[in-house]
């Protein structure tokens, strides 16, 4: 199950909204959400989690590049709302590193020229456990906001947002939306 809300600081502190992502398909549609939800350009932070998997927090500052946090991203990347995250700068990766860029060198069964079906499982094996368990991107993201990086990477999936929330003096108005 999943759960996605927007926190937006304002002059008389976090307002909340649920969120609705289906609609949502990269990144960029995510930031622009985003801020939709604070016309005065404040700080505004997306917090999505999948029940005791994974959470995480993506911030926009105004027109600012998001900043993101992905609790797990091996748990994130088996879902639609943690790939939108996972973006390849995030994991460390080239732009479509795993693109195909030439059609010709393949041969009909989809494998380049000279290479085994069995190199092109291994390869996508290799490729799906480059992704690790364990947290990425910005863990600082929430500093300034009084959750420091030891903070935020000790906190549980099953209660995170709570956490957040708590910590930001946001917690009644998230549990309204949710």
């Amino acid at each position: 199950m999943y759960f996605a809300a927007l926190l937006a600081r304002t002059e008389d502190g976090w307002e909340a909204s649920d969120t609705e992502l289906d609609d949502v398909e990269t990144l960029s549609d995510l930031a622009d959400l985003a801020r939709e939800a604070s016309p005065e350009e404040d700080t505004v932070l997306v917090l999505i989690e999948q029940e005791d998997a994974w959470f995480g927090v993506v911030r926009v500052d105004g027109e600012d590049d998001p900043r993101i946090y992905v609790s797990d991203a091996a748990a994130a990347q088996r879902s639609a709302y943690g790939e939108l995250l996972l973006t390849d700068e995030l994991l460390g990766r080239e732009p479509g590193a795993d693109d195909v860029d030439d059609l010709d060198s393949l041969d009909l069964d989809g494998t380049e020229d000279g290479e085994s079906e069995s190199d092109e499982d291994d390869e996508e094996s290799a490729a799906a456990d480059a992704v690790p368990h364990s947290p990425v991107g910005d863990s600082q993201i929430l500093d300034d906001l009084g959750i420091s990086e030891k903070e935020l990477r000790a906190l549980d999936a099953d209660d995170a947002l709570s956490s957040i929330a708590e910590a930001l003096g946001a917690s009644e108005v998230l549990e309204t939306v949710r």
